[in-house]
């Protein structure tokens, strides 16, 4: 292993919600990024977006884009994301919006469905990616 393979480094953006908990936005860590899971906060008011899960998804993607930006990667390099739903039946709507985002070659990922998510949020996405 290559100087610096086992160094570690929190990624923290104005672009995305700060951190509610004892956690940071992400962690780059030996090229990889590891993102925390993402919810529908706005990042300028902390609260949830108003709207369904098409409004609430695109809140998330968007948070996503700003700390895979900070991290120094892109959607384009997304290996992995774990996408947790408040309820299969807005998989569809869902489904549309994150294809927008990911593109022609998107990553592996798994979805379901959860009983409570945080704030009352519908939807919340982690993802990891290179750098």
């Amino acid at each position: 292993m290559g100087e610096g393979a086992n160094e570690r480094r929190v990624v923290a953006t104005t672009g995305a919600p700060a951190a509610i908990g004892p956690y940071s936005q992400g962690v780059v860590a030996n090229g990889f990024f590891f993102s925390a899971g993402q919810i529908p906060l706005d990042p300028q008011t902390g609260q949830i977006v108003e709207g369904g899960v098409v409004a609430q998804t695109e809140r998330v993607m968007d948070n996503l884009a700003a700390v895979l930006e900070a991290a120094g990667s892109s959607f384009d390099r997304v290996v992995k994301t774990t996408c947790f739903l408040a309820d299969l039946n807005d998989f569809t709507e869902f489904n549309n919006v994150y294809a927008r985002y990911m593109g022609e070659n998107p990553p592996g990922r798994s979805t379901v469905q959860v009983a409570k998510l945080p704030r009352g949020s519908l939807v919340e996405v982690e993802v990891v990616a290179l750098v």
